[in-house]
């Protein structure tokens, strides 16, 4: 009997997908509440945003590829808006590129693991109180129906 094994490959988009969807997973098991493709205040797009049972604010930039991260190093215009900022990774993603300083999320469609814990730096009250009020509006625009991306 001959066995024939095929390996599929997932595509850049598919495996963005999934590797958002496991760390989405994985925030919500640890008592975040996360929205994808959030639009924070200085136009980039966070890939997802969540808010902590006390308040505190996370951002996970998912990098599918060595390609996407090599082409985007602007990973640092987050940090002014969250408490606490992690890379989410696939699986087979070449993780000693990355930089020490963020956190790391391990993840696939399905959840994931922090490997490396995401420093916390508190934001300013004024800043968290308008992240909050953005996060809260944009998450119930969509629960409308409305189609946003932006905090507001």
């Amino acid at each position: 009997m001959e066995i024939a094994v095929t390996l599929v490959t997932a595509s850049r988009p598919e495996t963005t997908a999934q590797v958002t969807r496991g760390a989405a997973r994985l925030l919500s098991a640890l008592g975040y509440a996360p929205l994808a493709e959030v639009t924070l205040p200085n136009g980039r797009r966070a890939d997802l945003m969540a808010l902590g049972p006390k308040g505190q604010i996370f951002i996970v930039e998912v990098k599918s590829s060595l390609e996407d991260f090599r082409t985007d190093q602007k990973w640092w215009e987050y940090r002014p808006y969250c408490d606490a900022f992690a890379f989410a990774v696939g699986p087979e993603f070449p993780r000693q590129v990355l930089p020490e300083e963020p956190g790391l999320i391990v993840a696939d469609a399905f959840g994931g693991a922090v490997l490396r814990e995401a420093p916390s730096e508190p934001l300013v009250g004024a800043r968290r109180k308008s992240l909050t009020l953005g996060f809260a509006r944009l998450a119930a625009m969509r629960a409308a129906g409305v189609p946003t991306a932006a905090l507001e």
